[in-house]
């Protein structure tokens, strides 16, 4: 009965990972980047969280922003041509302040650093639908060899295989990281301004599972776990603590240039809540057999990988800016959940390790002035995630993408600054994994993609 345990490793887990251009990590830490996606070379209010160094080309005050972005949308997967859905409505607010002052500058962030909102999928996921195909094949090949069974017998079992199925099991799952950054930059001369400064980032990983085994009982007497239910509430959270270092060279009036990098933020996430188990084959078994990361008391690492930032703007005119930005995520660096999809062997089926190269994109944005009160943002990005096929599943599937980015800053007088954006995401759609995976039973790969539209609005006042 043991072979019947793989059964688990089917268990629904969710994708939460909204309009992020990595594997955990977001760059919409403020709305400005929704309109100009290509910050890290600029030097506005927005540069606190893109180029903290360019700061202190800003002039002397205390400034204050908070902001909010209204991401909507929805994350599908689809499975054997049934599609699997879950809309998304997401605040995530920043608040930040900076004092600049003479040749420096303090500056203090708060808000989002990676992950994204509250899923649901209310039908389930296809990790939960490929039980109506491998419980057949399982059960199929055991009544066939069954000598205690006579040829009646095993054809009336096999007539009640097809009625296996898990409609009514859904998964629902939260993602989210906030950071906290405190720090400083200096003017070394006309030229060069350096920053460095410390992080605190709070993580927290949900997932909530409900699968129902519906189909004949009398199958219980082949210890299929028909009727049963298996489920889960589990809480994974941690603490990391970061660095973040940058320099800004003014190369003239019109060219500047910036770096900043952000270390990699050790997590050790312990997971918390409960899991009600399901018997088969005279043995206790749940979702965290087979996903371990999620099992109560289980302690994992899964790291924020580093990022280097780099980017250049140039001013064509006193009234257009053009930028140039590109970001580099050290992904192999980090500890990502590198854990198995579980120890199918018995049952022919090969463990699948999460699989990631280093990620990167890279952005053009621009900013015209109107006039002294109104000006146009606009950007283009695109994406490359570094995620292999090999780690798309329900749990997460980092797509790559390409974000378009429009809009408008308003400044009724020199202190405050309103700015309106608005981007969308377009991914690109992509297949899994499982005609490798469960290649021994004919199982057709599933498709994931995602369509994300993010607004967002800023106020900034200079003191």
């Amino acid at each position: 009965m043991k072979k019947r345990l793989g059964l688990l490793a089917l268990v629904a887990t969710i994708s939460t990972l909204s309009y992020s251009a990595s594997i955990d990590h977001i760059q919409t830490y403020t709305p400005e980047y929704l309109g100009n996606q290509a910050q890290n070379g600029m030097t506005n209010r927005a540069s606190v969280y893109y180029n903290p160094a360019g700061l202190t080309e800003l002039e002397n005050g205390t400034y204050f922003q908070v902001g909010t972005q209204i991401a909507v949308g929805h994350e599908k997967m689809e499975y054997k041509g049934r599609e699997y859905k879950a809309d998304l409505l997401q605040p995530i607010p920043n608040i930040s302040a900076f004092k600049v002052e003479d040749d420096s500058a303090l500056y203090w962030t708060f808000g989002g650093l990676g992950g994204g909102g509250d899923l649901e999928y209310k039908d389930g996921v296809p990790g939960t639908a490929v039980i109506g195909d491998l419980l057949p094949a399982i059960a199929g090949k055991q009544i066939a060899l069954n000598p205690l069974l006579d040829a009646t017998k095993k054809k009336y079992f096999i007539g009640l295989l097809p009625s296996i199925n898990t409609e009514g099991s859904y998964a629902e799952g939260a993602n989210l990281y906030a950071q906290t950054t405190i720090g400083k930059a200096w003017k070394l001369n006309d030229k060069f301004s350096v920053s460095a400064g410390g992080r605190v980032v709070y993580g927290m990983r949900n997932l909530k599972g409900k699968i129902l085994i519906n189909g004949d009982k009398n199958l219980q007497i082949l210890g299929l776990p028909v009727g049963n239910t298996a489920e889960i509430d589990s809480r994974r959270d941690a603490w990391g603590f970061g660095a973040q270092f940058g320099i800004n060279y003014k190369a003239t009036e019109r060219l500047n240039l910036a770096m900043r990098y952000d270390s990699r933020i050790k997590m050790n996430f312990s997971a918390r809540g409960n899991e009600k188990k399901v018997s088969l084959g005279g043995q206790e078994l749940g979702f965290g057999n087979f996903y371990p990361e999620y099992a109560i008391g289980t302690k994992l690492r899964r790291d924020l990988p580093a990022i280097l930032a780099l980017g250049g703007s140039y001013k064509v005119t006193d009234d257009w800016t053009v930028a140039l930005s590109g970001n580099y995520y050290f992904n192999k660096d980090a500890k990502l959940d590198y854990i198995s999809s579980g120890n199918l062997s018995s049952l022919g089926i090969k463990p699948v390790d999460l699989e990631y190269d280093n990620g990167w994109e890279i952005a053009l944005g621009t900013e015209y002035k109107i006039n002294q009160k109104w000006a146009l943002l606009g950007s283009v990005n695109y994406a490359n995630t570094g995620a292999k096929a090999s780690s798309y599943d329900d749990v997460e599937y980092a797509l790559d993408s390409i974000t378009l980015g429009t809009g408008v800053k308003y400044m009724p007088n020199e202190d405050v600054e309103w700015t309106f954006t608005v981007s969308h995401f377009f991914y690109s759609e992509q297949e899994g994994h499982y005609a490798e995976k469960y290649k021994n039973y004919g199982l057709t790969n599933p498709k994931y993609d995602k369509s994300i539209t993010a607004i967002g609005v800023s106020y900034s006042n200079k003191f």
